[in-house]
């Protein structure tokens, strides 16, 4: 039997593991993937070191990995839509018989493979001109953003908003904010880096959240009316807090980033009087994807920047370690078998 390289996590040790194992053979409705490019989430980080669990997963072993592109190797019965060569990338998960939502890479094996397996409508063509290394973040890096600022903030043209937080989401999040004509947008993080880094991507203006005239100056570029809309996608408390005091009139704070902690209102009088609202967000939805390979594919979105650095799949654990230590401020590593 074939075998293949797989990034494996152990879950009760929290271990990575990089084993060769069998080469999966597609069943009814599946398609095998040979993988071209597979990105590294800050998620992948927290299932190895333990602040998230997978909730799902039948067994104790899984092959991380939920962004992934690649092109079509074999199909199992009964598939009829794709052809062995298509590009395709994967969606980062798929509903199951009972509409229960499972993520690739956490609930079943995903793609820091050599080759994957998808359920046939999880697959979504990917243009030619558009490169693997960007393709396989679109499922997550990319449409978790897009769904928050379309989705759940409904961003308007000109309407003020701002990103806490400008790493893989926030960085997306800024461009995003663009494209659909938030004005003015404004990053904040407390790295240079990444402050340059947004302004780079296009934002208006990047802020120190820690310098004393923050207020101020976030209110001199939007006027006495506040933000229209605040994204957290740092997810930290302070985050929130100094939010609040920046939302204007029908304002939204949309939480994207998880802190697993309580979320505290300062004041009800002013948030009512205001008629503000928190809104929580999570992932995306298979249109979002859809969308965002047409944006990409007609050039109103690139994602060239996105790609800090290509490892070689046998070294997930040391990009692991970097996405873990930040280094290099990376908006995504890319995996490539």
């Amino acid at each position: 039997m074939a075998e293949m390289l797989a990034g494996r996590l152990h879950v009760a040790e929290r271990a990575l593991r990089m084993e060769s194992v069998p080469v999966p053979e597609p069943g009814r409705g599946q398609v095998r993937i040979r993988v071209a490019a597979a990105g590294v989430c800050l998620s992948d980080v927290h299932l190895i070191d333990g602040t998230l669990t997978p909730l799902y997963l039948g067994g104790d072993v899984v092959t991380l990995g939920h962004e992934v592109a690649g092109t079509v190797d074999a199909l199992g019965d009964g598939v009829t839509g794709c052809q062995p060569g298509q590009r395709v990338l994967l969606q980062a998960g798929e509903r199951d018989r009972f509409g229960l939502v499972l993520t690739r890479g956490v609930d079943y094996d995903g793609g820091w493979a050599e080759y994957a397996l998808a359920r046939e409508d999880t697959l979504v063509p990917v243009p030619d001109l558009l490169p693997f290394e960007q393709a396989c973040i679109i499922p997550d890096a990319v449409s978790t953003p897009w769904a928050a600022v379309t989705e759940t903030a409904r961003v308007r043209p000109a309407e003020a908003a701002a990103v806490w937080g400008v790493g893989g989401l926030g960085a997306h999040a800024v461009q995003l904010l663009l494209l659909v004509g938030a004005a003015p947008v404004i990053a904040v993080d407390p790295l240079p880096a990444a402050r340059d880094r947004a302004v780079a991507l296009g934002a208006d203006v990047a802020l120190d959240p820690a310098d004393d005239g923050f207020k101020d100056a976030v209110l001199e570029l939007v006027g006495t009316r506040g933000l229209d809309v605040a994204f957290d996608f740092a997810g930290v408390n302070a985050v929130r807090e100094q939010a609040m005091t920046v939302l204007g009139r029908h304002g939204r704070l949309v939480l994207a980033g998880i802190a697993n902690q309580p979320v505290s209102i300062p004041s009800d009088s002013r948030f009512t009087y205001n008629r503000q609202a928190v809104l929580g967000h999570y992932g995306s939805e298979a249109e979002h994807v859809g969308q965002l390979v047409t944006l990409t594919g007609l050039g109103r979105l690139d994602l060239s920047a996105s790609v800090s650095d290509v490892l070689p799949l046998a070294d997930a654990p040391e990009a692991v370690r970097r996405v873990h230590d930040k280094e290099g401020n990376p908006i995504r590593l890319i995996l490539r078998p």
